[in-house]
């Protein structure tokens, strides 16, 4: 029993433009967020996906479309949404950022935790188990559940994911790649 995930990231938001950590804030794509999206496409030229699972947050939605349209069928779904920062969705990421790793079990204030994250993304799994054995799974998404990915699927600890996520090092890339067994 595996499932293939090929994750992507949502392409660039009017809030990453500013520095703004978005959360459940539900912030659009940019300009270059479009550009990134559409260009996605010849990127992954070739790959072939049986269904593409993407958050319902807008930046996820639009990115999803605007890459895999027409081509397979998208379904959102709000397990893969962003950490819920509470009190602190929509704030400067030089706020929120340094927070996030000192939230892994503790939860935002109205918010919830990575350790949360990981259980919706956990459950997300499983569904895919049930539903898509042996399938190829495209997945459009955010920070927080690609981190859950990392801890589920390749047994990193928290402080790994965190240290080692593109992100930081400004190494993105057109897809990575998960096994789920």
């Amino acid at each position: 029993m595996t499932v293939k995930i090929t994750y992507f990231v949502h392409g660039t938001t009017t809030d990453n433009e500013k520095r703004i950590s978005s959360g459940w804030y539900d912030v659009e794509l940019s300009d270059l967020g479009v550009r990134q999206s559409i260009e996605l496409k010849d990127k992954i030229k070739g790959k072939k996906f049986d269904v593409v699972f993407c958050s319902d947050l807008k930046r996820a939605v639009q990115s999803a479309e605007l890459t895999f349209k027409g081509t397979v069928n998208i379904i959102q779904d709000k397990r893969l949404r962003e950490c819920n920062y509470g009190k602190y969705n929509a704030q400067p990421s030089e706020i929120v950022e340094p927070l996030q790793e000192k939230n892994i079990t503790k939860r935002f204030p109205d918010g919830e935790s990575y350790e949360d994250v990981k259980k919706r993304v956990a459950d997300f799994l499983e569904f895919l188990k049930r539903k898509y054995d042996g399938k190829h799974v495209a997945v459009v998404s955010h920070k927080a559940p690609q981190l859950s990915l990392e801890v589920l699927t390749k047994n990193k600890p928290w402080e790994q994911a965190f240290a080692e996520y593109w992100g930081k090092k400004k190494a993105w890339q057109p897809g990575w790649e998960y096994i789920v067994e």
